[in-house]
């Protein structure tokens, strides 16, 4: 279990808290609107939000920065998420920062010399969801991390490929290779050992880079 202060407490803020919290994880989050904290206050369990400026030190303070695993800034504007992920990083010595992007002309400043481990830029994912879709056909990239060491990927299990019809303890993977979620026919699955891979199912794999290949080989469809 982390703690994990997220600071901003719009539809994304509490569609993330939501998450985070179904995974068991300790959340709180931070909203200052009142319209927006009054939301999460019909969303969320009443020791999850706090209402306050996500910009004031003593605010993070009070909601725990110090104790704080991560902090996701996820509010809707980038000069009030690179000053939290600022403070986070350089003011608290938080280990993990983690901020949106809203305009993606901003995304140059948010780098780890701004405090900023993680920019989710959304215009910039859908590009390379889109680019990546064209060139690797079956395989998506959905996140890069560690400097772009290890792919978060989509891939979506082709009939005749290796896998289908075998539990997750008889297949081969790579050795840095995590299936992390299974999503069939719309619904949601942590595999286990026992989970069967089936046609259609589509799988959510950390995976080194230069595994890649051997992932895809066990999911792609007989030629």
């Amino acid at each position: 279990m982390k703690r994990i202060l997220v600071v901003g407490g719009g539809k994304v803020g509490t569609y993330l808290a939501s998450l985070l919290l179904a995974e068991g994880h300790h959340v709180t989050v931070i909203e200052g609107r009142k319209e927006e904290f009054f939301r999460l206050q019909d969303n969320l369990p009443t020791n999850v939000h706090m209402k306050g400026n996500g910009t004031d030190p003593s605010v993070l303070e009070a909601a725990g920065v110090r104790q704080a695993d991560v902090v996701a800034a996820v509010s809707r504007a980038d000069e009030t998420n690179l000053v939290i992920t600022g403070l986070a990083r350089f003011e608290f010595n938080v280990p993990r920062t983690i901020a949106r992007v809203n305009n993606p002309r901003n995304a140059w400043l948010f780098t780890p010399e701004m405090g900023v481990d993680v920019a989710l830029n959304q215009a910039d994912l859908m590009a390379h969801l889109i680019a990546e879709e064209i060139s690797l056909g079956d395989m998506i990239t959905l996140l890069k991390l560690r400097r772009g060491q290890y792919s978060l990927v989509g891939y979506r299990v082709a009939p005749g490929a290796v896998a289908a019809g075998k539990s997750l303890k008889e297949i081969d993977l790579p050795g840095e290779c995590v299936l992390t979620a299974i999503i069939r026919r719309g619904q949601l699955t942590i595999p286990r050992g026992e989970t069967v891979l089936q046609v259609d199912d589509e799988v959510l794999a950390l995976v080194h880079i230069s595994q890649l290949d051997q992932l895809s080989s066990l999911l792609k469809g007989s030629k």
